[in-house]
């Protein structure tokens, strides 16, 4: 018997929540719904998918395999209803777009009213996740398209470039970098940096776009947002590396904290938008990027 579209559903929303309960919530029916499909899917396959205790779910190698393949055809069917979608007006109808946290506060809101007076008919669906989760929703077809940071791995994926966000220094108070007008990436060896907890790539592109390593650093992973980052320099514990696009979303607010340009150029991150090979609305997300480019600047922050 063929494995239906819920049960393939069902069996990715498993692996992402690694949790029963949590997964049958995202999906809207009750746990023993949920439980009895995927049971059902195991005895169709005659393979074991997950591996259950009563703290945790784990994902069995085959399982993962299965995964990935069910996550292609969950994929190829939003493609299928997008087809039709295709022959609409531009940028119409529904879009379900994904960003990760260091970007959507500060690029979205300054686009999203211009968005709405340019293509009135437009319907933009938001979700904010990490950049590995944005990537599995958006294979599934729980998502059209992904604005993340690049480079990143994106399998099966077209991705087009929008724009080059710089990174920029940010100082404790009184710090003896403050006397300086520009900072040099070797200076930063020994001091006490401030990044976002694991699982954020802001911190491997920051390090990276500074060619720093982490073993001549004294690196905290203590902050899960930019704020909570800023917060952080403002009270003394360190410095940290915040993107152009916040400085210019207003991540500082009122804490007066010293900025400083790195004298190299090319420290920066590449910000770019990512949809699936299949998708027919390629024209579509080719339109939104270029509007995207021509909307939005990140040019002019002041040291």
């Amino acid at each position: 018997m063929t494995p239906s579209f819920k049960q393939l559903k069902y069996l990715c929303a498993v692996a992402e929540h690694k949790h029963f309960t949590k997964a049958a919530d995202a999906c809207f029916v009750t746990q023993s719904t949920l439980s009895a499909a995927i049971a059902e899917l195991e005895s169709q396959l005659d393979a074991k998918v997950f591996e259950r205790n009563k703290k945790t779910v784990l994902i069995t190698p085959l399982g993962e395999k299965l995964l990935a393949q069910a996550r292609v055809i969950l994929g190829d069917v939003e493609d299928f209803v997008a087809l039709a979608k295709a022959h609409s007006e531009p940028l119409s109808g529904e879009l379900r777009l994904g960003v990760i946290p260091t970007i959507g506060p500060f690029l979205l809101p300054p686009l999203l009213r211009g968005l709405r007076k340019e293509f009135p008919h437009l319907k933009l669906f938001l979700k904010e996740e990490l950049s590995a989760q944005l990537h599995a929703q958006l294979q599934q077809g729980q998502l059209d398209l992904v604005i993340l940071a690049l480079p990143f791995s994106l399998p099966e994926m077209e991705t087009v470039s929008l724009f080059k966000d710089e990174f920029l220094l940010c100082l404790p108070p009184g710090h003896e970098f403050e006397k300086l007008k520009k900072v040099q990436q070797q200076q930063l060896r020994g001091e006490r940096l401030l990044l976002l907890e694991e699982g954020h790539c802001l911190r491997d592109h920051a390090l990276e776009a500074c060619q720093l390593q982490s073993e001549v650093m004294e690196i905290v992973y203590q902050g899960n947002s930019l704020h909570t980052l800023v917060q952080m320099v403002a009270n003394g514990l360190g410095m940290t590396l915040l993107p152009a696009m916040s400085l210019a979303g207003d991540v500082l607010g009122d804490t007066e904290l010293s900025i400083k340009h790195f004298s190299n150029e090319h420290v920066d991150r590449e910000i770019g938008m990512a949809w699936r090979k299949t998708d027919p609305r390629r024209d579509d997300y080719l339109m939104l990027a270029d509007y995207i480019k021509s909307h939005f600047s990140v040019e002019g922050v002041e040291p």
